[in-house]
């Protein structure tokens, strides 16, 4: 579990190593407290939703850099790979319903698509995100995990599309968890509302495995340091190209695939990998 005091100190810049503010890339840099950001030696980099005294719900200023934060990470080449997490008692309890009130179709309509997408980011950037989840993670806490590439849990933690108790609804959170688990299990969720454990998480296929809780953050950072020792290359082809063929129809699909590998095959990384299997030794990535 992350501790209540997590936050986003100024630390070295992103491009030495720790606990950083800000991120610098060829957009204009943005400054964070609701979210903060750090880099290890491993190549790992970490991304805590911070909020805890809100449960790290969303509201507009940590949709705004949660997105911020996601494509900056993305472009920034020490870091291979991205955990997500959050700070204090919970991973994420949803939207914060104190910015709920009073706003028109359009604005309702405004917001919701600020609430909604630092979930396109996570499957549009290039890098590979595992969710470290603790606590809960309900509506679009769920819809984040769902988001994320892969996901590591608690075996306390718990998961639901809740907002159907307050008279609202999880439409936006279900499409991610509907591509995880499917359209029986999704809408299962978004009709009654109810929590669910991490291993039943884990058996509808919402996240990838569960852990005794005081090994949470131990079992994700392995995992996360593994995905940071491949091939950038080909863990980035891999990621960019699975996405672009989700919503193509079968032959497309596999048609786009194919040039997609093509296209890696002719990579300096695909040639090192090869050499270095054929070799028995192990590969030295080139990162082209």
């Amino acid at each position: 579990m992350v501790d209540d005091s997590r936050s986003g100190d100024t630390g070295e810049g992103l491009l030495g190593r720790g606990r950083v503010s800000r991120l610098s890339s060829r957009e204009e840099a943005v400054e964070f407290d609701v979210v903060s950001v750090e880099v290890g030696e491993d190549a790992v980099g970490i991304l805590t939703l911070n909020r805890p005294d809100k449960l790290n719900t969303f509201n507009t200023p940590l949709a705004s850099q949660f997105d911020a934060a996601l494509r900056q990470l993305d472009g920034e080449r020490l870091v291979h790979a991205i955990i997500l997490r959050g700070a204090g008692r919970v991973f994420c309890a949803g939207i914060d319903l104190d910015e709920f009130p009073g706003k028109s179709e359009q604005e309702y309509r405004a917001w919701t698509d600020l609430m909604e997408r630092p979930l396109a980011t996570m499957m549009a950037i290039s890098k590979p995100i595992i969710a470290q989840v603790h606590g809960v993670a309900v509506a679009n806490g769920a819809g984040t995990v769902a988001a994320a590439d892969l996901a590591v849990a608690a075996e306390s933690a718990r998961f639901g599309l809740t907002a159907i108790n307050v008279g609202l609804n999880c439409v936006g959170p279900v499409i991610p968890v509907s591509r995880s688990v499917g359209r029986k299990k999704a809408l299962e969720l978004l009709y009654f509302g109810e929590l669910i454990s991490a291993a039943t998480a884990a058996e509808i296929g919402l996240i990838n495995r569960v852990v005794p809780d005081d090994a949470l953050e131990e079992e994700t950072r392995a995992w996360a340091r593994k995905l940071a020792e491949k091939s950038q290359v080909a863990l980035r082809s891999a990621k960019t190209s699975f996405y672009a063929a989700a919503d193509l129809a079968f032959g497309s699909a596999m048609s786009y695939m194919n040039g997609a590998f093509a296209a890696l095959c002719t990579t300096q990384d695909a040639a090192e990998g090869v050499a270095a299997f054929k070799e028995k030794r192990p590969p030295v990535w080139q990162g082209s």
